[in-house]
Formats: structure tokens, sequence, C-alpha cells
């Protein structure tokens, strides 16, 4: 047995971490101490007490436990345990505690809803994904969604402890641990409790001469920590983050997010997201960011990893402290919205390609005034569609070279305004 089972909590004062839940008078200890267990849905990562929890709900509950796995569980597991609800076994009904909830498909899904509804099953689901995204609207409906969240250090110390002093009574030897051993593995495994009891069992089988040092522990913690998966919440949460704080001008956190996603590999997401939030961050504000941008990523592709964090730094560098406006991001969005809402209309004549005028025109010839025949290169029509000719999409950011164009435009017109 795994050294994580055999150290796996029988009572809820025994879970590590998850205080903002399972503490003292927070809302599921409160609802799994009264006894009535309600439809529940366990989010967060692996490794932080979801399955454990439901254990001890199964315990305390009486219920008839059965479990599943979103990832092998089949329509006829489900159908069995729909069976056997009317029998002397779930006399105290079922609690089915069915683990990855989000690997199964709709029509799975919609099996249980009836049995849910009626109290003939109690569901217990847990996901690694986010489940107002991955599960079945009705079922997420008659549940209630609890997030677990990735254990710090200190709460994740005692379980490296626990765990050693069991492994050491079972390897049946007494072993040396270098000072900072139980300290490298809480902080190195990325907030999972599995991932650390994992790598306290690990470090008691190599041990050499039963000597354990923080070496040792780094060596075979040293990835625990990454969390990624480029499907999942942590990829878009770590490129939310990134641009974040991009666009919040902290290149601290910049840096730190970006390293992240370049250590678990994602170059191309590193380079899409950068000239994404040249435009969209930085735009007008300083049109050369997304020119620099572009030669950093150019380099950054041509160079490949480890070499591509040098260009990819700079670029994360100078968008970060470059002055920000999303002018031009709003203005599209706003364009967008009358095209696809429908309110477009038809051009105005002037804009209208050189074409035979009828019989029945209403006005003849095109009248387009060009506008380099004029001071300024600038004259006075209408350009938009009548519909849409006093909408403005765009407003002058208030940034420097943004208030520069302002002026310049203002300038040109009160000319043109003169002139006629």
């Amino acid at each position: 047995m795994p050294l994580a089972d055999k150290i796996r909590p029988d009572d809820l004062n025994e879970v590590f971490g998850q205080a903002h839940i399972l503490g003292k008078g927070r809302p599921l200890k409160n609802i799994i101490e009264s006894g009535h267990i309600p439809n529940m849905i366990f989010y967060g990562p692996s490794g932080v007490g979801k399955t454990t929890v439901a254990n001890i709900i199964a315990k305390k509950s009486n219920m008839d436990l059965y479990k599943l796995n979103g990832t092998s569980a089949s329509t006829a597991d489900i159908k069995e345990i729909i069976a056997s609800r009317n029998t002397f076994s779930a006399a105290n009904g079922i609690l089915l505690y069915l683990d990855e909830i989000q690997y199964l498909n709709k029509k799975q899904q919609q099996s249980l809803l009836e049995y849910i509804e009626t109290g003939d099953i109690t569901l217990i689901a847990s996901t690694t994904e986010n489940p107002f995204f991955y599960v079945y609207n009705a079922i997420l409906s008659r549940s209630t969604v609890f997030e677990f969240k990735p254990l710090t250090p200190e709460e994740i110390l005692p379980a490296v402890e626990r765990g050693f002093k069991l492994a050491f009574e079972d390897a049946g030897k007494e072993m040396n641990i270098e000072n900072g051993v139980f300290e490298q593995i809480a902080r190195g495994c990325g907030g999972d409790v599995r991932k650390s009891l994992n790598t306290v069992e690990l470090c008691v089988l190599s041990a050499n001469d039963d000597n354990i040092t923080c070496e040792l522990a780094a060596e075979l913690a040293q990835r625990s920590n990454m969390r990624y998966d480029k499907d999942g919440d942590q990829h878009y949460d770590l490129l939310s983050a990134f641009q974040k704080s991009i666009r919040g001008s902290d290149e601290n956190a910049a840096l730190h997010y970006m390293a992240r996603l370049l250590e678990a590999g994602d170059l191309p997401s590193v380079c899409r997201r950068l000239l994404v939030i040249a435009s969209e961050d930085i735009g007008l504000a300083y049109p050369n960011g997304i020119v620099v941008a572009k030669a950093c990523v150019d380099a950054a592709l041509q160079l490949g990893l480890p070499e591509a964090r040098v260009p990819l730094a700079q670029a994360v560098v100078m968008l970060a402290t470059s002055p920000k406006s999303n002018s031009s991001y709003v203005a599209m969005h706003a364009a967008f919205a009358d095209v696809q809402n429908g309110i477009t209309g038809d051009f105005p004549r002037q804009l209208q390609n050189v074409h035979c005028d009828g019989e029945g025109a209403a006005v003849k010839g095109q009248n387009y005034l060009y506008p380099h025949d004029f001071p300024n290169h600038y004259v006075e029509q209408q350009y938009l569609p009548d519909e849409l000719k006093d909408r403005v999409y765009y407003e002058f950011g208030e940034n420097k070279l943004e208030q520069a164009a302002k002026e310049y435009r203002e300038r040109v017109k009160a000319a043109a305004k003169k002139r006629s």
C-alpha cells in the first residue's frame, strides 16, 4: 500500500489543510457533522484531500459507499449501482463517490439525475477541472460546490514528518535525516500531500547508507512543484496571471509566471500571449511595443529553449514597464458588437467603387473627395453608413502619443471648417 494511503486520516480533525471549509464553524465541516449529507462537488487539484474527506463522510453517514472513477467508469457500472438501491445493504442509502466526473459524458451524467433528485443516491463528485465548465448543468444545480486549495508548505510539514516516521517503522531501520529535509519536501511538491508522501517514500528507498540529505530530497521532488496541464485550468490560469501581471505593470510577477510556463516547456503559448498583450494592453501608448515584442518572439522561436528565455525576458520587462492603453482594443470590440448585432447599413455613395449610375439613381456621380487634394490631407465627408454616421468607437487614450494624435486631429479638423 502506498505511504499516502497508509496515513490517510480517518477523522476531519486530522485532515491536512483546507481550514477555509473544514475549520471550526466552517460550512463543509458543519454539514458533515450534521449527518444530513447533500449532493456535493469537490473541486481542486490532485492530492489535496478530496478523496480523504469523501471517505470520512461515508463512514460518518453509514451509507453504502460506492466508488467510481470517471476515467474508467462505464454506463454499465452506473446501472449496477442504480440497481442496488433497493437491496438490504443499501438500507441507509447509497453514497456514490465519483472521482474525475469531468470524464463522464453528458448521457452518463444524466443517467444519475433521476436518482439524485429522489434521494436514492447521494452524489459526492470530485474534479480537478472547473465544474462550471465540465459538469452537466442539471447535476451542478442540484449540488453544492466546495473548492479545495493547494496546501501551504506549513500545512504539508506535519504530513511529511508522519510519513518519515511510518516509513522508518516499515523499513525496520534507523535513518539519519539532514536538517532541512522536511522543509525541502514540503516546499517542493506544489501543495500536493500525495506527491510529498511519495517523495518521502522514495527518499527512504533510495538513501545511501541510510542518510537522507537535502540534495536527495531536492532531486526527487525537483519537478513535483509544477502543476501544469496544457488542456486544463492550470494552463489558462497561468496565462491569465501572466497577462494580467504585464497589464498591471508588475514585471516581477510577469517574469515569475513566464518562468513557470517555460519550465513546463510551453514556449508557443508565451510567444502568442506576448504578441496579443503588445496590442491589447500597450497598444497606441507605445506602438513600437509590438515591433519589439515580435522581434523578441522571432528570436526566441529561432533559438529554442533554454536560450529563448533571454529575448522573452526582454519582451516581458519592456511590455510591463511601458505605458498602457487599451483604446484600440475597446474600439475594436465596439465595432464588432454593431456588426454582430446586424447594425451595418449601406455604404455611403462616395465610398462605393466607381460604376455606372442607372437612370433611376437619385444622385449621379460618386462625388468622392480625395483627401490628398486638400490642405493637411484632410476633408470632411461621411464615411460610416447612414445608420451609424454619428457612432464613435475609438476614444483617444490619456497617454502622450494618443493625446498628440488627438491634438493633431482637432487642429486639422478646425482648419477644414475654416476653409468651408
